[in-house]
């Protein structure tokens, strides 16, 4: 397999966004494509697709498009095709049908031959289909795609459900799942860790590291990246490089490559007017004019070099001012146990000034949960809540349930700060990146990134001095994420956040409370509690392990209607927040609205059962 676009460029809706594609895909290429919000990137991966979105570049070569063999191209669907009575096990087993089919033949032929009824014919072709069947995987599939399954969270028992029976979260998770084991000659992948635990983003790595064909991924997540990419791809100014190597690679490459272009200009730009000098001190001298006019050839002759760009850094910049600290405890959580009808876990913990605490742990575990109950829009079931001294909290919400559609970027930031100045309030939002044209904008028409950045302006310049961050990094590429990682190491107060960003995590925590540990609290760095946990798993013995692992489940999948119906909805709402910063829904006004409706119905709808629970 073998794919390969020269000089091309991808317009939509009349308007450029990629005006020189260079590109190739080889087999076995594990490529990562990267670049800033709006630079193209899902944009690329349809052009892909469908290779009639390419146009002619604007480059010197000629516009070709190369395929060499076969090349069936996987990519993840928003709606899953499933018939009546499928079930999650026959679903996935119908990409194993070649297995499948030999298997059949195979147990035939044994059978036959422990009959005693067998040819020499037959002990032939069973020598034949048996080798075969080992060369495809026969003897690995079921523990591949069990494995894929259990790291996603499904259980043993949910092999015999029909698809039907699944949420519309768990259907997207399904029909992932069946894409990677049906193993594409080119998978394409868009922001596949978004909404992934820990443990299911390590399985995906593992997965894909030994991906045996070729795929092509965005994702802003850098170590996820750095873990399975050989080649990345940087879409920047309209065009791509390509750097051959993992993540941190490209970046040592990347800063090599600009200061030697840097140094090459301005080598031919010394060269240019040394020879320019000469041109103007004897063009007009008989005896040197000749010699002038030749300097002045070589100029011409000269292959020039462009004035290398700087690298587009854009993003937001804050400075602490009239920061108010507070006493020397922030915040004491005595035995409070949190959930909805049932107890997800009890947290006891005193958190002191200047600390920076990291939630982790696997997809419904409550972290946000208990993130809503210490803040106190969901109520405890048991156990208190008390704000130390001088303690001033800011909130950062996944759902952006402060946002008000209705309003504008400058009259919602201004609800929340009517004590500023209009220029004050427009120095602020400037500084996440909302200028004059953006200020005026509805916030139903922002991008899932636009949202995050007007909600941590909100949150930032609160003058608050304790910060709890639920998942503040979704939505944000990369560039974005290490400023905010910036931002928030220089942050004078405290810190409480749950994420998923392992390399978020490992830059800013500085402890860590894992709600897959029972809630055990590390009162150290993210690499020091890897450490600590796998010396923890090797040190327990395997018994325990299954039925710790069998409480956990049968703790977290409660049986009561009502629990069911709230962890459903939940799971609703993720589904949905996830589709907000697709491409084909945030470009378009009209779908943004219609599913921030459905999210608004389903929050509302949520909110009855909560108080119904009540």
């Amino acid at each position: 397999m073998y794919f390969k676009v020269v000089n091309g460029a991808i317009e939509k809706e009349a308007k450029t966004i990629l005006e020189e594609v260079n590109m190739e895909i080889k087999e076995k290429d594990h490529i990562a494509i990267v670049g800033r919000n709006g630079a193209g990137k899902t944009t690329l991966l349809s052009a892909l697709i469908d290779n009639s979105l390419f146009r002619e570049g604007v480059g010197e070569e000629k516009f070709q498009i190369s395929k060499v063999g076969r090349m069936e191209v996987g990519f993840l669907k928003q709606n899953i095709s499933y018939t009546e009575n499928d079930t999650l096990e026959s679903y996935i087993l119908d990409i194993y049908k070649d297995i499948l089919e030999i298997e059949e033949k195979i147990n035939e032929l044994e059978k036959k031959i422990s009959g005693g009824d067998a040819l020499e014919s037959d002990m032939v072709k069973y020598s034949e289909l048996y080798s075969y069947y080992q060369n495809i995987g026969g003897y690995d599939y079921k523990k591949e795609y069990l494995t894929a399954l259990t790291k996603n969270g499904f259980l043993e028992k949910d092999l015999s459900r029909k698809i039907s029976s699944f949420s519309g979260g768990e259907q997207m998770k399904i029909n992932f799942v069946r894409l990677l084991l049906s193993k594409p000659d080119l998978l394409l992948l868009d922001e596949p860790t978004n909404h992934l635990d820990i443990e299911a983003i390590l399985w995906l790595e593992d997965y894909l590291k030994n991906y045996p064909k070729a795929f092509v991924l965005v994702s802003h997540d850098r170590t996820f990246i750095n873990r399975v990419a050989n080649k990345i791809y940087e879409i920047e100014y309209g065009t791509i490089d390509l750097y051959v190597g993992n993540y941190d690679y490209f970046l040592e490459e990347k800063s090599r490559r600009y200061d030697a272009l840097v140094k090459s200009y301005e080598r031919q730009q010394k060269e240019i007017q040394r020879l320019q000098r000469i041109v103007e001190r004897f063009r007009y001298k008989p005896s040197k004019a000749s010699m002038a006019m030749s300097k002045l050839h070589q100029i011409e002759r000269m292959n020039l070099i462009d004035k290398p760009k700087k690298e587009n850094t854009a993003t937001f910049h804050v400075k602490f001012q009239d920061f108010v600290e507070s006493g020397r405890t922030v915040m004491n959580i005595n035995h409070l146990k949190y959930g909805y009808q049932n107890i997800l876990g009890e947290v006891n913990l005193t958190i002191e000034k200047g600390r920076r605490i990291g939630i982790v742990g696997a997809n419904g575990t409550g972290k946000s949960t208990f993130l809503k109950t210490i803040m106190g829009s969901v109520p405890c079931i048991s156990g208190s809540v008390e704000l130390g001294y001088h303690t001033r909290v800011a909130y950062f919400d996944q759902q952006f349930k402060s946002l008000n559609n209705n309003l504008t970027v400058y009259e919602e930031f201004s609800l929340s700060f009517p004590e500023m100045n209009e220029l004050e309030k427009r120095s602020c939002l400037a500084s996440f990146l909302f200028f004059e044209e953006d200020i005026h904008k509805k916030i139903e028409v922002l991008s899932g990134g636009e949202k995050v950045r007007l909600q941590l302006c909100k949150v930032i310049y609160s003058k608050a001095n304790f910060l709890i961050l639920d998942e503040p990094t979704n939505h944000l590429d990369i560039y974005s994420k290490e400023k905010l990682e910036e931002i928030l190491r220089a942050y004078p107060g405290t810190i409480l956040f749950v994420s998923h960003d392992r390399y978020f995590i490992k830059k800013l925590a500085d402890a860590i409370i894992d709600f897959d540990d029972h809630n055990t609290y590390y009162d150290y760095g993210y690499e020091d509690y890897l450490e600590k946990r796998k010396e923890k798993e090797l040190s327990t013995p395997v018994l325990e392990k299954v039925t710790m692992k069998k409480d956990k489940k049968k703790h977290i999948n409660h049986s009561e209607a009502l629990d069911k119906k709230i962890r459903e909805l939940e799971k609703q709402i993720d589904e949905a927040k996830a589709k907000l910063f697709l491409e084909e829904v945030y470009s378009d006004p009209g779908k943004y609205r219609e599913l921030e409706e459905e999210i608004e119905r389903l929050e509302d709808e949520l909110n009855a059962c909560l108080i119904k629970w009540c």
